[in-house]
This record gives C-alpha cells, sequence and structure tokens, in this order.
C-alpha cells in the first residue's frame, strides 16, 4: 500500500472515531498532497509525498522549539501530538549510534578531509540514507568527526 493511501484510510479511521487531532493533521496533508498533485499534473510517488511529510514534521520540531522559548506549554503538547501522528508515515529513522557509524563509513569513502568536504559527505549521507536520517543530526554528527 502507498503511503498515500495509508494516510487516506488512516484519515477515514480517525473520522469514524472521532479523533480531532489526527483528522486535523491528516487533512492538511492530504490537501497538501493534493495541490501539488495539481501543480504537478500528475499523481505523487511514494518518495514526494515522504518529502512532503518530512516539511509537516520540520515545521512541527520548528514550531515546538520556538513554543519552549515562549513559555506556551499547552501549545507545545498539542504540536507534540501532531508530531507523534506525523511520524507514523516516515520510514524509521535511524538511531544517533547508527547515523554516526553510516557518516563515519562515507567520510572514510569519500576521503573527506575537513569543513571544505562536509557536502560531499552529505549529499552522499542523504543519497544512502533514503529519508531515513535526520538531517539537523546528521550535520551535527558530521561537524563533530570532522572536527570543525
Amino acid at each position: 500500500m502507498s503511503v498515500i493511501e495509508t494516510i487516506s484510510d488512516d484519515l477515514k479511521r480517525a473520522l469514524k472515531a472521532g479523533n480531532k487531532t489526527k483528522v486535523s493533521i491528516l487533512r492538511m496533508i492530504m490537501s497538501t498532497v493534493r495541490n501539488r498533485e495539481i501543480e504537478k499534473k500528475a499523481p505523487l510517488d511514494d518518495d514526494e509525498v515522504t518529502a512532503i511529510v518530512k516539511t509537516f514534521v520540520k515545521r512541527g520540531k520548528e514550531s515546538i522549539e520556538q513554543f519552549e522559548k515562549a513559555g506556551r506549554s499547552e501549545l507545545v503538547e498539542k504540536e507534540k501530538q501532531e508530531l507523534a501522528v506525523i511520524q507514523n508515515y516516515l520510514p524509521k529513522q535511524l538511531s544517533e549510534e547508527e547515523t554516526r557509524s553510516m557518516i563515519s563509513d562515507i567520510v572514510n569513502a569519500v576521503g573527506a578531509q575537513g569543513p571544505k568536504d562536509m557536502g560531499k559527505v552529505m549529499k552522499e549521507l542523504m543519497r544512502q540514507s533514503a529519508g531515513q536520517i535526520d538531517g539537523r543530526l546528521a550535520n551535527k554528527l558530521l561537524k563533530e568527526i570532522l572536527e570543525v
């Protein structure tokens, strides 16, 4: 089953169950997907839908960060609930240790020496990880490994 079919089925179940939070976030995702399909004039594949879901995850994390700075705990909880729903539609994320190991392997494979090689390593990392790595975490670990 494709990602969009899974989201659609979960939306139907959430509507029947009366889960307002889940319905709200899934409708936003579906709306964004439909708009992109209209722009593209063709159905989106799983990678494109996953990219949309990642955008929602990134926005959610940024919102949580901002609400915590502002001391808005009720909004932080709401965003965390929505984020938990959204993350179910992403591929399993690699742990920090797995990410560090993958980065080390790629650094050795491409012969990265320092900060100037970060772009080469990140490009290869994102290609190999197929969406299973958090970009911020990867960037932080890569800086540590290359001692930037």
